[in-house]
């Protein structure tokens, strides 16, 4: 994978700032996209390596610029890594919910993913290239007052193995849910790591170390797949005692 060129969305902080990091360490050319620009000037000056790009990802005149961008710079993009996505996973009681709340949501975290694979396929078919989503273990369970971030999620799910379908087998497409992911570093408790069954509350690299492999060619039998990281909590049966 050594001097492949990969778009990441979202790029900037948290988990997309931790994928970028670990692919530019692995000699991959990364472009990190983030409508955060003063974030973005931050992730360059910490790793000069990355190069990025500010935009809007739900715009898809501005994402085509910087897809284009990209063509006249490099000639090439290899993968992509959509992970934009508003984090925040509450909203408003379902009776009070506001449709522009849901709509921008719906938005950013799954219509956006669609509009920049949709842009990248042409490159990304001449290179036999790979998109890796970035969904969440809440497409598959909730706590009260999340219903748009859940559905977006889920709707990235099965965004991706229809895509996948789509698509294959020239380019090939995944998705990864990740649970609890320390991006902050702030100190937890014991009970945050042991309530886990692989003992403790996961962190970037463990994302972003699946989301490499993913888009190397050791994956190559894989496509349409959901990759949950979760330090086994989905599989965790929890009654209140």
């Amino acid at each position: 994978m050594k001097n492949s060129v990969v778009l990441v969305t979202g790029g900037a902080k948290g988990i997309g700032k931790g994928i970028c990091d670990y692919l530019s360490n692995k000699n991959m050319i990364v472009v990190a996209v983030d409508i955060d620009e003063d974030a973005g000037f931050e992730l360059v000056a910490a790793n000069p390596k990355i190069r990025f790009k500010q935009a809007d990802v739900t715009s898809e005149s501005e994402m085509a610029a910087v897809i284009h961008e990209i063509h006249e710079q490099f000639g090439r993009i290899d993968g992509v890594v959509n992970n934009a996505a508003i984090a925040n996973p509450y909203n408003t009681p379902l009776e009070d919910l506001d449709i522009y709340d849901w709509n921008k949501v719906i938005s950013v975290n799954l219509t956006a993913p669609m509009i920049v694979t949709k842009l990248c396929l042409p490159m990304l078919r001449t290179n036999h290239g790979a998109v890796v989503n970035i969904a969440s273990t809440r497409a598959v369970q909730s706590e009260p007052n999340t219903e748009a971030y859940c559905a977006s999620k889920g709707g990235l799910v099965s965004l991706t193995h229809a895509m996948a379908t789509s698509v294959g087998p020239d380019v090939r497409i995944n998705c990864v849910s990740p649970g609890w992911i320390d991006t902050t570093n702030e100190e937890l408790r014991a009970i945050d790591h042991s309530q886990h069954p692989a003992g403790r509350v996961g962190n970037v690299e463990d994302i972003a170390a699946m989301v490499f492999f993913l888009l190397s060619k050791e994956s190559g039998f894989v496509t349409g797949q959901n990759f949950v990281i979760d330090g086994g909590m989905t599989k965790k049966m929890i009654y209140a005692e």
